[in-house]
């Protein structure tokens, strides 16, 4: 068959715009790898400058930067055994691990994923919105009860204390997340205007039933199943709405995030996942970490993955290489909510959960008949994770392995003004 002069054009025409589509296919991914890779090695170098930063502040810095909370916020010691070998005093606060916190000049750039790329107009408002997000003042107008006196003094020094905690070192370096993955663990509720960031194992199945009832989705927090908060999606999350939808609510809206001591939050993820029959947990973690962690391990654990030991699953959090990715449930809060980056108006603590959570109720104007629930989620049987039974998980770690369990969490006990434990 001889084609004639038309079809020889048109088809020279079609394989001339594939190929075009195709090299400019090639060139977004290769510039995509490139600047993946530059970026990877800015944020490894402002880890190293921001580790030795902190590191020399905390050493020569001198007791009056402790900000004491009062009785409420005092955390008593983990361990009454030796001091680490790092030198630590007792009022001294922890160094901060991750880059997070370096220097930098001008405004961050945003990374952000092509299915949420907004108008032209809307992008450019974000690239020239201020980061870290200014603090602003917690607004009182609606508490009208004198008994929350001594829990918004805590309140405000906390806030206080973060707040100068991210100054002091001159902002933060260039955000290496997505937007949207930066305020992924943020809930929405747009009816009383709060942003609360997730922080498993520090209340957040209750705050999330406490939401559900602000925004009309249920009449009592005492009615709604583990499952329905957990597996029902009913909620917003911040991540779900466009850049002005974001940049609107990040502006206007109340940021609240709850936080637990590190060492506790551990061992109660722990317990949680890993102590009781779990059809995830058992399966994708406890086999893996049987696999690499147990020498000589039998058959049955590893195939079912139960029965994994404390030392073992501190040995996969502290390892580089884990055969299995992190968890919510034990990633660090820095990592979590980015508090330098997203200032938060309301700092409360799993120490002094409901206290401050039926103080932010107050704030916020819910209804006076609403109350944060106080039972405990799961394993209601289970006594709580407390500082006496995390000695008793500690006790079985060497102080080597204690030690660098500490230092894993260190960023988190600088920025929430957590007592140093004596490992």
């Amino acid at each position: 068959m001889v084609m004639n002069p038309k079809q020889v054009f048109l088809s020279v025409l079609i394989f001339g715009v594939a190929g075009l589509l195709l090299f400019m296919y090639l060139q977004v991914w290769i510039e995509e790898q490139h600047t993946g890779r530059v970026e990877k090695k800015r944020e490894q170098k402002a880890t190293s400058v921001t580790r030795e930063k902190i590191q020399e502040h905390i050493t020569n810095q001198n007791s009056k930067f402790h900000i004491t909370e009062g009785p409420k916020g005092k955390k008593e010691n983990l361990l009454n055994s030796e001091r680490p070998t790092r030198l630590l005093r007792k009022t001294s606060h922890p160094q901060g691990e991750d880059g997070a916190l370096g220097k930098t000049t001008g405004p961050p750039t945003i990374k952000l994923s092509e299915k949420h790329e907004g108008s032209r107009t809307v992008f450019k408002k974000f690239n020239e919105m201020k980061w870290p997000l200014d603090i602003r003042p917690l607004n009182k107008s609606l508490v009208k009860d004198n008994k929350w006196k001594e829990t918004d003094v805590a309140q405000e020094t906390r806030r206080s204390f973060l707040q100068e905690f991210c100054k002091k070192y001159g902002g933060v370096s260039r955000p290496q997340s997505h937007l949207f993955h930066m305020v992924s663990r943020i809930y929405v509720e747009d009816k009383h205007k709060i942003l609360y960031c997730e922080v498993p194992k520090a209340g957040c199945s209750n705050w999330k039933r406490i939401l559900m009832v602000l925004s009309g989705l249920a009449s009592s927090a005492y009615n709604i199943s583990h499952d329905a908060v957990h597996y029902g999606k009913h909620l917003k999350k911040l991540d779900s709405f466009d850049l002005k939808g974001i940049y609107t609510r990040l502006n206007t809206y109340t940021k609240a995030v709850f936080v637990r001591d590190p060492m506790e939050r551990l061992v109660s993820a722990f317990r949680d996942k890993f102590e009781h029959p779990n059809s995830y947990y058992h399966p994708v973690f406890g086999k893996a970490i049987i696999k690499k962690y147990r020498p000589n391990a039998c058959e049955e654990a590893l195939n079912n993955g139960s029965g994994v030991k404390f030392k073992e699953f501190v040995h996969y959090l502290l390892d580089s290489r884990r055969p299995v990715g992190m968890d919510i449930h034990w990633e660090k809060v820095s990592k979590l909510c980015y508090p330098c980056l997203i200032n938060y108006d309301f700092v409360g603590k799993f120490e002094t959960l409901e206290e401050d959570a039926n103080y932010f109720l107050q704030l916020v104007g819910a209804p006076k008949e609403l109350k944060f629930p106080n039972f405990k989620d799961r394993h209601s049987s289970d006594e709580r994770t407390n500082a006496q039974v995390v000695r008793q998980y500690l006790k079985d770690l060497t102080r080597t392995e204690r030690q660098l369990i500490y230092d894993f969490y260190y960023l988190d006990y600088l920025m929430f003004n957590y007592t140093t434990p004596f490992l």
